[in-house]
C-alpha cells in the first residue's frame, strides 16, 4: 500500500492543523506567518476537511473510499459511522493505546510484525477491529514497545 510521504508540518500548515494531533511536537510549525485566504466555497471547505481526515488517519483516496462506501451501508448518521471504521483501525488503536507515538509509528511496527491479534501474527495495519479482539506484543519486541511507551507521555483513552 501506497504512503503519502510529504513533510508533516508543511502538510499540516496547508491544512490549518495542530501537529500535536498527529502525535508529533510543535515545534518549528510557526516557521512562516499565516497567509490569509480568500473566502472559501463550500466544496472547498468540505474538501479541506476530507483531506485533514484522510491526512490524520494516514490513509489514501481509494482506501478513504472504500471505508466510506462501508460507511454509507452501515445503519446511522454516516459521517459517524466513518469515524468509527477509522478509529477501529488497528493502526489507530496502537496509536490509542499509546504503544506508538504517531500513527505512521504505528503502522511500522505492525508492518513488521511486532504485534499479534487474537494470538496471531498480524502485519496489515488497515485491519478493522471488533469488540473483544485481543491486541498482544510478540515476546521479541517487548523491550522497544516498553520503551517507547516510557518515551510517550500521552494518556490512553478511556474507551480502550
Amino acid at each position: 500500500m501506497a504512503i503519502y510521504r510529504a513533510p508533516v508540518l508543511k502538510r499540516c500548515q496547508y491544512l490549518d492543523l495542530n501537529p500535536v494531533v498527529l502525535g508529533y511536537s510543535n515545534k518549528g510549525s510557526n516557521l512562516r506567518q499565516k497567509v490569509r485566504r480568500s473566502k472559501q466555497s463550500e466544496y472547498g471547505r468540505q474538501l479541506i476537511e476530507k483531506q485533514k481526515v484522510r491526512f490524520i488517519y494516514g490513509v489514501l483516496e481509494k482506501q478513504f473510499k472504500l471505508i466510506y462506501l462501508r460507511a454509507e451501508k452501515m445503519t446511522g448518521i454516516t459521517g459517524e459511522n466513518l469515524l468509527q471504521l477509522l478509529e477501529r483501525r488497528f493502526d489507530n488503536t496502537i496509536f490509542r493505546l499509546g504503544l506508538a507515538t504517531t500513527r505512521t509509528q504505528a503502522r511500522q511496527w505492525i508492518n513488521h510484525g511486532h504485534f499479534t491479534l487474537n494470538g496471531r501474527r498480524v502485519n496489515i495495519p488497515s485491519v478493522t477491529l471488533n469488540v473483544g479482539d485481543m491486541i498482544g506484543v510478540k515476546e521479541g519486541s517487548k523491550g522497544v514497545i516498553r520503551q517507547a511507551k516510557m518515551a510517550n507521555k500521552r494518556s490512553v483513552a478511556k474507551w480502550l
